[in-house]
């Protein structure tokens, strides 16, 4: 029996298994660096099947080898946090914890790879030793991705691959391409103070409103020029407040946001630029400032002879299942295996095909099921490929 032939029957007999797995990681999520529960679930279902599980040195997040030892060794990774919002999808195993929800499909990622590893450790022979990395903390910038490489997540592994839900994708579509997949993302914050005052006499004070106003168009500004515009540099302000009264100058503000670039040279230049910008443009208003500049992550950049195994692991699904994709402007840690292994990521579809392409992070996201074995199918296959 190939081991393609031993997936598909292991796929028949716990299909309901796969989907119950997910659904129990759905009902009881976890933020970033607390999976203790979602931890000691995948560890006992992996001992279970007589793996040996290894909890990563936080507690939560766990690493897992299996098969061969003399060659090379592929790496499996999946993310296991959730996101701090309210569910509101109605569904019958809705999530159970107040305020946190699996919105990001990090459930279906864990019960993927869980299936993976069930299907891949029953095989009679593994053509390359597997390594499973469960990892903590994905929403959490810089990214539980640091903690797990830093614990040698990926010490003696040739390559890493992972899979992520894209919900603009059919379920039976996956794709991937060389190169970045994602963006590098970064978060800002701006506090500015001012002795403040009344609104008719702004030339005695610091007008920090009027300051906010500037830094909310020109920050954007000075970078457009600044930036060679062919590499999707966005920065975008989602939080601004100052002030209760409309005849007061308040004494302080703040302002937040990201910016996002698809170049991890220009990435690494941002700060600096930002820095830069804010000082030109407050110069002359009299109002003090100070810049929290949180770097975040790189660019996902798929690796060119670890997207050819991706993409030969998708096409052994069947002739239509390969799929175009482009450069996201979403962040993902899986940049930082990235920066010490060659990899690649691809992207699951998980629409139906019928109703609303609902997007990731909302409240109301859910994914057709049929993807889970779909993504257990691209899993094996990848480390058939890889040997």
């Amino acid at each position: 029996m190939t081991l393609r032939e031993h997936t598909d029957a292991w796929l028949t007999a716990h299909h309901e298994d796969l989907v119950a797995w997910r659904r129990h990681i759905h009902t009881h999520p976890e933020l970033g660096r607390q999976e203790f529960a979602t931890t000691e679930f995948v560890a006992n279902l992996l001992a279970d099947a007589g793996l040996n599980p290894k909890v990563l040195p936080g507690g939560t997040g766990l690493t897992c080898d299996f098969g061969p030892d003399d060659g090379p060794r592929v790496a499996l990774r999946a993310d296991m946090d959730a996101l701090p919002m309210a569910e509101r999808t109605g569904l019958p195993f809705s999530s159970a914890v107040p305020g946190v929800a699996h919105a990001c499909g990090h459930d279906a990622h864990t019960a993927v790879l869980v299936g993976a590893a069930l299907a891949l450790a029953s095989a009679p022979e593994l053509p390359t030793g597997v390594r499973l990395i469960f990892q903590p903390a994905e929403e959490l910038m810089p990214g539980g991705a640091i903690d797990a490489v830093a614990a040698g997540a990926v010490s003696g592994v040739s390559r890493i691959f992972a899979l992520h839900c894209d919900p603009r994708l059919e379920v039976g579509k996956v794709a991937t391409r060389p190169g970045p997949i994602t963006s590098a993302a970064d978060s800002i914050e701006i506090t500015l103070h001012s002795p403040g005052g009344h609104t008719s006499r702004p030339h005695l004070t610091g007008d920090l409103v009027y300051a906010l106003g500037m830094l909310i168009t020109g920050v954007p500004g000075v970078l457009s020029r600044r930036i060679d515009p062919r590499l999707s540099t966005v920065m975008v302000w989602g939080a601004v407040n100052a002030g209760v009264a409309a005849n007061a100058i308040p004494q302080t503000g703040t302002l937040a946001g990201t910016v996002r670039t698809a170049s991890r040279e220009t990435w690494l230049t941002l700060e600096s630029l930002v820095q830069e910008a804010v000082s030109s443009i407050l110069g002359p208003l009299k109002v003090e400032h100070a810049v929290n500049y949180r770097r975040g992550v790189p660019p996902v950049v798929n690796e060119e002879t670890s997207t050819r195994i991706l993409t030969h692991a998708i096409e052994a699904l069947g002739p239509d299942a390969l799929a175009d994709t482009h450069q996201s402007g979403g962040g993902e840690d899986f940049s930082w295996y990235l920066e010490e292994v060659p990899g690649a990521m691809a992207r699951l579809g998980v629409w139906s095909g019928r109703g609303p392409q609902l997007d990731l992070h909302q409240p109301t996201f859910d994914l057709d099921e049929r993807a889970l074995a779909v993504g257990v199918r691209v899993m094996v296959n990848l480390v058939q490929y890889s040997a």
